[in-house]
């Protein structure tokens, strides 16, 4: 950095002309003699020389906000979540500092605080004799004259131009102390005596990243400013010297920093501050085991709880306009605006999902548990947990400590997802029935077998069609297999989604326009990644999407998901309800953003097949007999068993639930072999099931809308679902060794 230029040292002004006419030590000696500056105890034609020289000397004390931490809510607004800072400061009135702390800063800083007018002339003068006749230096600076170069180099860090001075870049100059004595002068003007104290014991820096009494106090003894005894002062304001050199909390500093109380106690004990027993008594105390140091540990990692959900939500902050120009200046803000950020995070709910996944993650095996719980009506995240340890500052190979967010996106510390298997197929139901069908429509699913090159419609695409490429590796042919037994036959719509009958999907897509499908996942606002693919909408390309083939965050799908617990409509997914600045202004932020995309009557159609699939779980009978409430959702297994998932949701709630591997494609079993009759309906869905019988009562559990003309509005049975088994007819679940690469071989009962 290139050195500042002074104009105090530019020889065209009168102040210039006299510092050279004079020199520094001619200056020092007008200090000395109180003719520069008007101290309390001078007056007359002295005063009014100082003042007149004192008047060209280009000084204006910028005054910024204090750096103060951010807080961090849950929806309720009193559970704190998190706190940021980039200085931990808590501002405290004078009257709640302890007369010790407020003896001990005078005695070792300014006895003289209460006798000069901003500048103490005995401290000048003795500071310049020092100085010009020893080989150290000395300084004179007053508490008035600390709190000014404080709040000076606090505006340039809030201003942006850095703290040049404490990052040790240039050496104060006498153009600098000049300009700081002046600036004193004018402090004591304007403001009383305990005004000026109580505004240097907020803004000193005391080690680390605390400053001010206040977070010293919490931070070395978990204590307030207005309990610290003498002994805890005198270590306070012996840090202010050299605030990381003494600090306590490092190991090698605690000799020193003792020393350096033992000579605050000493200077108190001489001003009569304490007397010679207090002396004797607090000297007594050895300073490291009298120390309680709280955690330092700040922002996400530091969470009450919620700490994935904590990443999100800051995420969203640093990416809102409202916020900043750049992600920079927010995240500045963040750590140094002292805000109020109220989130949608319910904190009842967020602490059973903590609670369920760490219950359902798989032992033994590299596999998380995953939850996440949206309102379908607001688009508000309730709860976002996952099973293992958020620590974004490990280094290890232990995959169970990481920052990765694995229920969001890499926009927000997460990844591009997860194969969903089975969990797309309700789209293509969807799809069937906006193009005019119905749920009970026959498709012929006895075709195993499609031929590559075969044209298939989309209308969307060049040419109006897309044709079925074979793959490196593949077989002749394309083909596919279901779990169930005996089921490569015809069959409605409805009861092979309920069944998750694979062949039974390919038809139906077959059977219509494929962009019909992908136009719908567009509105849903779906987007996955496939091998060789940018993360972007789903593809009419490659028909194998619709049986799971691309890779959707859990976040994502439960957006889509919820719009079906919302009668079509969808809301953009917000971690923010609102943000208040130190001085209680609110931030402008969106309200709930949602947008109908899908006629009701194809939602209820669809979710028809969807409450059975849910009700009708055996894990239902196995817990509560009926379902306790009615719920809607569908299973997913990807071709590897690596992952498996349930998307499901009642009228108030919309939750994402996966168990999956973190570093490979590899089965959850570690043999590879996965046992017969387990799915997703037997892992994901028994974790979605226990955490929704705790948290959905607490909001809406109505029915959902009943569609017109529906085949099953004669044999609706209540909660415990809308068809009978007899109905259905019955298979066997089977494991299959040969999965589709590209889908799901899914038994959801």
């Amino acid at each position: 950095m290139a050195s500042r230029k002074s104009p105090l040292f530019d020889t065209a002004t009168t102040v210039g002309k006299i510092m050279s006419f004079l020199g520094v030590s001619a200056l020092c000696g007008l200090l000395a003699a109180g003719l520069v500056f008007p101290l309390a105890a001078t007056g007359g034609a002295a005063a009014s020389a100082g003042g007149d020289i004192l008047h060209e000397v280009p000084a204006e004390l910028q005054e910024e906000p204090l750096s103060t931490p951010s807080h961090m809510y849950a929806s309720d607004g009193e559970t704190l979540i998190a706190t940021f800072y980039a200085e931990n400061r808590v501002p405290v009135d004078l009257e709640d500092v302890s007369q010790e702390m407020k003896d001990a800063i005078i005695a070792i800083e300014d006895e003289r605080f209460y006798d000069h007018g901003g500048v103490d002339a005995q401290g000048v003068a003795r500071a310049a004799v020092h100085n010009f006749t020893a080989s150290t230096q000395q300084g004179a600076s007053t508490l008035t004259m600390q709190y000014v170069n404080n709040v000076l180099n606090n505006a340039a860090v809030v201003s942006g131009e850095g703290n040049f001075l404490a990052a040790g870049i240039q050496e104060k100059t006498y153009a600098d102390k000049l300009r700081e004595m002046k600036l004193a002068v004018q402090v004591e003007q304007e403001m009383t005596k305990d005004e000026i104290l109580e505004g240097y014991l907020n803004i000193v820096m005391l080690g680390g990243r605390n400053y001010g009494v206040e977070a010293a106090a919490q931070f070395y003894w978990g204590v307030s400013a207005s309990e610290l005894d003498y002994q805890q002062a005198a270590t306070l304001a012996g840090l202010v010297q050299a605030p990381n050199f003494y600090r306590p909390d490092i190991q090698d500093n605690v000799e020193r920093a003792e020393t350096r109380r033992n000579t605050v106690l000493r200077n108190m004990l001489i001003h009569d501050f304490i007397t010679d027993d207090e002396y004797e008594e607090a000297i007594a105390i050895d300073l490291g085991e009298s120390l309680e140091i709280q955690s330092s540990e700040v922002g996400c990692i530091a969470a009450e709880f919620g700490e994935y959900f904590c990443d999100y939500a800051i995420h969203d902050f640093t990416q809102n306009e409202a916020f900043g120009e750049d992600e920079q200046e927010r995240a500045e803000l963040l750590a140094r605006g002292g805000l109020r950020i109220v989130t949608t995070l319910d904190p009842d709910m967020q602490r059973q999902a903590e609670e369920t996944v760490m219950d359902h993650q798989p032992r033994g095996t590299e596999a998380a548990a995953l939850l996440n719980s949206m309102d379908p009506e607001t688009g508000n995240i309730l709860a976002m947990a996952q099973s293992t340890t958020y620590d974004p500052n490990d280094e290890s190979d232990d995959w169970n400590s990481t920052s990765l967010n694995m229920n969001a996106g890499s926009s927000h510390g997460g990844s591009n997802g997860f194969q969903g298997g089975s969990i797309l197929k309700p789209f293509v139901a969807a799809a069937w029935v906006e193009e005019g069908n119905d749920m009970d429509d026959r498709v012929d699913a006895d075709q195993t077998e499609y031929e590559y090159g075969e044209r298939w419609q989309a209308s969307c695409m060049p040419g109006g069609s897309v044709t079925l490429l074979q793959g490196e590796g593949d077989e002749d042919v394309y083909s596919i297999s279901n779990v169930l037994d005996d089921t490569e036959r015809e069959m409605t719509v409805d009861w092979g989604l309920f069944h998750s009958i694979n062949t039974a999907t390919m038809a139906t897509a077959n059977d219509m326009d494929l962009c019909a499908i992908t136009d719908l996942t567009d509105r849903l606002g779906i987007q996955g990644t496939s091998e060789g693919t940018e993360l972007g909408p789903l593809r009419p390309d490659t028909p194998s999407f619709v049986l799971g083939a691309v890779s959707v965050t859990p976040l994502v799908m439960n957006r889509a998901y919820a719009a079906f617990a919302n009668d079509g409509t969808i809301c953009t997914p917000r971690s923010i309800l609102e943000v208040t600045d130190a001085h209680g202004n609110e931030y402008d932020l969106p309200e709930a953003d949602c947008e109908e995309v899908v006629d009701p009557d194809v939602v209820a159609q669809v979710n028809d097949t969807m409450i059975n699939i849910a009700e009708q779980n055996l894990y239902v009978g196995e817990r509560d007999g009926d379902a306790p409430f009615p719920m809607a959702g569908k299973t997913g297994t990807n071709h590897t068993a690596s992952g498996m998932s349930f998307q499901g949701y009642t009228e108030g709630v919309a939750t994402s639930a996966y168990v999956t591997r973190i570093n490979d494609n590899s089965s959850l079993w570690s043999n590879g072999n996965v046992p017969d009759e387990t799915y997703a309906g037997t892992i994901a869905f028994p974790l979605w099931y226990d955490y929704m019988r705790e948290v959905a009562p607490t909001r809406a559990t109505g029915d959902f809308p009943e569609a017109r003309n529906s085949p099953f509005n004669e044999r609706r049975s209540g909660y415990g679902g809308r068809y009978a088994m007899s109905e259905l007819g019955s298979g066997s679940g089977s494991s299959s060794s040969d999965d589709d690469d590209n889908g799901d071989n899914d038994d959801d009962d």
